[in-house]
């Protein structure tokens, strides 16, 4: 999620990066610290609604952030009816639901150089164990910035299998795909050291 950045205009993306990540954390804390039951999970699902109706986000961004961890949600669920009970389970996969989707509203309207500058600074006070917060933010970019690169690198290992009819075993995906992963990986640290990053 924290590469799904789209531009726009509405409250959520004018509110800054700072104060807009505190107030999203105090939400998901909020539904986080309720009691269990029925109506901890409609406050959930009513903040998640209630987050994405300003006019800026939309319920499309919504949904399209609860389809992304469906698997998570149905085995929270699943797990949580076996040794909790449905009360519970509904209100424990509620809050996670919350929390992933909350915090994708945060990606979504925020660029990533802005959702870094946030996390440098609340690194600072760590700087007396000796963490340099420009470095910590900078491998938190070099991450993100991977991300979208590897999900292509994915693509085009997958078609290249299909173009040569190739089956879907995993062992004939992962040896190509690891070696053009490394050719990436040793590109971008060769860059890194050209701007004298080490």
């Amino acid at each position: 999620m924290l590469t799904l950045y789209r531009p726009g205009d509405g409250p959520w993306h004018r509110l800054p990066a700072g104060p807009k990540s505190l107030v999203l954390l105090v939400i998901v804390l909020g539904v986080s610290l309720l009691p269990a039951s029925w109506w901890c999970a409609a406050v959930a699902v009513g903040a998640c609604v209630g987050c994405y109706a300003v006019p800026g986000a939309g319920m499309r961004d919504l949904f399209r952030q609860v389809v992304a961890v469906r698997w998570i949600l149905l085995v929270t669920l699943a797990g949580q009816l076996v040794f909790t009970g449905p009360e519970n389970a509904v209100a424990n996969t509620a809050r996670v639901c919350a929390a992933v989707v909350i915090s994708g509203l945060l990606t979504l309207t925020t660029p990533v150089s802005e959702l870094l500058d946030v996390l440098e600074r609340a690194m600072r006070p760590l700087a007396w164990l000796r963490v340099d917060p420009q470095r910590a933010a900078l491998t938190v970019a070099v991450t993100l910035s991977t991300l979208p690169v590897l999900a292509r690198l994915e693509r085009e290992v997958r078609e290249a299998q299909r173009a040569r009819g190739g089956g879907r075993s995993l062992r004939l995906f992962a040896i190509p795909f690891l070696v053009v992963a490394l050719k990436h990986a040793d590109a971008l640290g060769d860059a890194l050291t050209a701007r004298g990053v080490r």
